[in-house]
């Protein structure tokens, strides 16, 4: 029974630290800070986010969002929907989930996908190792 009690409570603490995560990307969004919403990615070159294309890195990944986001209007303002959350051990975890963008229709009419985000609890916290959005 034990370690079916230190699975729960592993599963509980992933889900609730995978939904922090979501949660600073969405408050940074909303804002228009593409800066403090990729903050919540790991700081390394060795990151991946899988969209149309393979970007590598954190900084990658900025220019990325730069890129394509480069108005509020484009923006809009984002939710997510956490589907499901699955802890990979002590210091990973796989989260799936959706994304819904509501934006007016000069800024590209509203969008919705779904994204898959593996997360690594380093020092400084659980970040974004790897993000598959469509």
């Amino acid at each position: 029974m034990g370690k079916f009690i230190s699975f729960l409570f592993c599963f509980a603490a992933a889900a609730q630290d995978a939904r922090t995560v979501l949660d600073a990307q969405t408050a940074a969004w909303n804002r228009g800070d593409l800066e403090a919403f990729v903050e919540t990615y790991e700081d390394s070159p060795s990151i991946t986010f899988l969209g149309k294309v393979l970007t590598h890195g954190r900084d990658g990944v900025l220019a990325r969002y730069k890129r394509s986001y480069d108005t509020p209007e484009k923006m809009g303002k984002l939710r997510f929907e956490v589907i499901e959350v699955r802890p990979l051990g002590n210091e990973h975890a796989l989260l799936i989930g959706k994304f819904f963008l509501t934006r007016t229709e000069a800024g590209g009419g509203d969008v919705s996908g779904m994204f898959t985000l593996i997360l690594y609890k380093g020092s400084r916290g659980w970040k974004i190792v790897h993000d598959h959005t469509s």
